[in-house]
């Protein structure tokens, strides 16, 4: 059958039910790039299948674009029966080769899908008897030890709660230590002054007691704020309250700090309850202390502010174990006092932050924790009990057993059912990355993998894809330009190649070749052997080739001691000054790199090697050469053959030097402070009329030679 549309080519073959082809002929003069796009299709269906090319004319581009994309035979018109019999031997003799040497694949042993799925069946059976056994437990067990645990975190909570209070009552006496007129108001015992300082601070923030003292420790104001009163609502007094007794009132007034500050807390007793105070020193302008200011806080309020944040019964007890403050119950102070031992034990326990008891309240069990209440300056003022109820325990019944039973039998068939899907799902493409794999040692490189999907199978079909091509390609740019080229170059190569872009037939360009020699080289390879010599050369060419193709030349060739390269070609044509620059900042750093050689050199007892290198920028022909089995890009043309006659000229230097042509030298005009220049006369060259200017080119520091601007040419 034949189509000459690669859009009927699907629904073509699709009639044929069970047909599949050995041999597909391809017209590569179909329009549009048709030939392409049914060597695509035909490759998707068909992957083993035979394809012969057919073209009625030498097109060595497209033949070459054919290559990239794997095409191995081709037929040329004229077409002859003899002409077509040949193609078809050689397309079985190359099969024939394949099958003669496919290397055996090793036997699978135990393939993926069980390696995935037993494990699965494993895990499962091991989940279901564990769950059996905790399915047991739980109808045995309590949920005790989260009870415990979320009443050790209640109690770390309560703690924290604690600092921040405290740090928020420092945060309101420092306000009021630091506000405007409170020395003078204190100085001069000024009550009404004071509160008409203090009330509004105590008032923004929430505060239940400020006191306020002289430097001779009397009480000059007392604010409280009156239960259950309005948020303005505060009773003021004068020596109300003795605040001198106090021990960390004392300290402020001593004039003490510890490692946090100047600043102290601790407990008073008043008749309204025990109170929690921060106190600090209120010093005057000069710095002597005029009085001390306190903040204060009940720990019936703080231990039902605590009960609101925390949901848990918080209890303060002093350090004889006697509760006086707590949420949980007013008897709880006579009815459940901390033991002596409890307390010994735990305060002469370093490691011990905790530890906890039963008690129980309005016939109510309650699990409660005991921890230390410390202070800023870390000062011990007491212990903070929090309690919760205690749970009931939690029993499962025979129903809810069958229940769990049914479950974990569900849960083992779905857990050994993806097991099997996903085995498929990943055995099943890699069994396609085996088979391709097989292929491609047998040296098939026309193979592609399906590539759907988005997961590590996905990608590692398409990497493998991407391994075809650059080993299909590679093949075709080591004929091109072999291995010493740039990645761009390379990049550019292969995107010309694919697109059609790259003229492998001709084409004319402005370029700079640049050809370096060995000077003497062949009276230094009669003194040593050819394994030296090839040693030396492959030492010199590692240095200066990656000079060359970090410049965007390319290596066109190497011939014995001597190396050809050009510039401003691939991977896109240059303009020749720009080219003329490129290849001589290569040729003074390949300079530079063989006098470093050549010490290294020395240091060895080996002769030093001195290079002549010749530039010339002019006009060149670039294209394939060779046949359409061995293409070779190169560079051909008069400029090529000057460039030769200039190196001619450096090799007769007793060392090592760059001339270039007089082209070169106006080409880097525009760079012309990066160079120097001496010229080197006009030489007669054989088989041309014209005598060539050649100069010597030497870097900017140089003392050798003239600046670009002083040369006559440029005048």
């Amino acid at each position: 059958m034949s189509t000459n549309s690669p859009d009927n080519l699907a629904a073509l073959l699709e009639k044929k039910d069970s047909f599949i082809p050995q041999l597909v002929v391809i017209d590569m003069h179909m329009p549009d790039d048709g030939w392409l796009l049914t060597y695509q299709k035909v490759m998707q269906l068909f992957p083993e299948v035979g394809i012969l090319f057919t073209t009625d004319r030498s097109d060595p581009n497209l033949i070459m674009r054919a290559k990239v994309h794997g095409a191995k035979h081709f037929l040329r018109a004229p077409y002859t029966e003899e002409g077509f019999v040949h193609a078809l031997r050689r397309m079985s003799r190359a099969k024939h080769a394949e099958e003669k040497f496919k290397p055996g694949l090793p036997r699978i042993k135990i393939p993926v899908r069980v390696k995935i799925t037993f494990p699965y069946a494993v895990l499962a059976v091991l989940i279901i008897l564990t769950a059996a056994y905790l399915g047991s437990q739980v109808a045995l067990e309590s949920v005790e030890e989260r009870f415990v645990n979320q009443l050790i975190d209640t109690a770390k909570l309560s703690t924290e709660l604690m600092v921040e209070e405290e740090n928020r009552m420092l945060s309101t006496l420092r306000l009021l230590l630091n506000t405007e007129g409170m020395v003078d108001a204190v100085s001069t015992g000024d009550s009404e002054r004071l509160r008409s300082i203090a009330l509004p601070v105590a008032v923004n923030a929430g505060e239940e007691t400020v006191g306020i003292l002289n430097a001779a420790g009397e009480n000059i104001l007392t604010l409280q704020h009156v239960p259950e009163g309005g948020l303005e609502e505060y009773s003021s007094y004068r020596g109300s309250f003795e605040y001198t007794g106090l021990a960390f009132v004392q300290n402020v007034y001593a004039l003490q700090a510890d490692s946090v500050g100047d600043k102290f807390a601790g407990l008073a007793r008043h008749s309204e309850g025990v109170f929690f105070y921060v106190t600090g020193p209120l010093f005057d302008d000069i710095g002597n202390l005029a009085g001390v200011v306190l903040i204060g806080k009940s720990t019936d309020t703080l231990a039902r502010q605590m009960r609101e944040n925390t949901l848990a019964h918080i209890s303060f007890y002093d350090k004889s174990g006697q509760a006086y403050s707590s949420t949980l119950s007013e008897a709880l102070e006579e009815e459940y006092p901390l033991s002596d031992e409890e307390i010994r034990d735990f305060l002469t326990d370093p490691e011990a932050q905790s530890f906890m008891r039963p008690l129980s309240s309005e016939n109510q069990s309650y699990r409660e924790v005991i921890g230390e209440w410390k202070a800023r300056g870390d000062v011990s003022l007491g212990l903070i009990g929090v309690s919760s109820p205690e749970t009931i325990l939690i029993r499962t019944s025979t129903k809810t057993n069958t229940r769990i039973f049914l479950a974990l039998a569900l849960a083992l068939v779905l857990v050994v059912g993806t097991g099997i899907f996903v085995a498929n799902t990943i055995s099943k493409p890699l069994l396609e990355v085996v088979g391709a794999s097989a292929q491609v040692s047998q040296g098939n490189l026309d193979v592609q993998i399906n590539t759907k999907g988005n997961d590590e199978v996905a990608v590692l079909a398409a990497s493998f894809n991407m391994m075809i091509d650059g080993l299909r390609e590679g093949t075709l740019y080591r004929d091109l330009l072999g291995r010493a080229v740039s990645p761009e170059i390379r990049d550019t190569l292969r995107d010309t190649l694919r697109s059609g872009g790259l003229r492998l037939e001709g084409q004319d360009a402005m370029a700079t070749v640049m050809l370096a020699d060995v000077q003497g080289f062949t009276t230094i390879s009669e003194l040593e052997d050819p394994t030296t010599i090839l040693n030396w050369l492959n030492e010199l060419f590692g240095k200066v080739v990656p000079i060359i193709t970090s410049y965007s030349g390319v290596i066109n060739e190497f011939s014995g001691d001597a190396l050809f390269a050009f510039f401003g070609i691939l991977p896109t044509p240059l303009h020749m000054a720009e080219s003329a620059y490129l290849a001589c900042r290569a040729g003074l750093e390949m300079l530079s790199e063989i006098e470093d050689l050549n010490e290294n050199r020395k240091s060895r007892g080996d002769p030093p090697m001195r290079v002549g290198i010749g530039i010339n920028t002019g006009p060149v022909t670039a294209g394939g050469l060779g046949t359409e089995n061995r293409l070779h890009y190169t560079i051909i043309g008069d400029a090529v053959n000057t460039t030769q006659r200039i190196e001619g000229i450096a090799h007769q230097l007793p060392e090592s030097a760059i001339m270039i042509s007089k082209p070169t030298a106006i080409g880097i005009w525009d760079h012309r402070d990066q160079f120097r220049l001496q010229p080197h006369g006009e030489h007669e060259v054989k088989g041309k009329k014209e005598v060539l200017e050649v100069f010597r080119l030497y870097p900017k520091g140089a003392k050798e030679g003239y600046r670009l601007e002083d040369l006559e040419i440029f005048s």
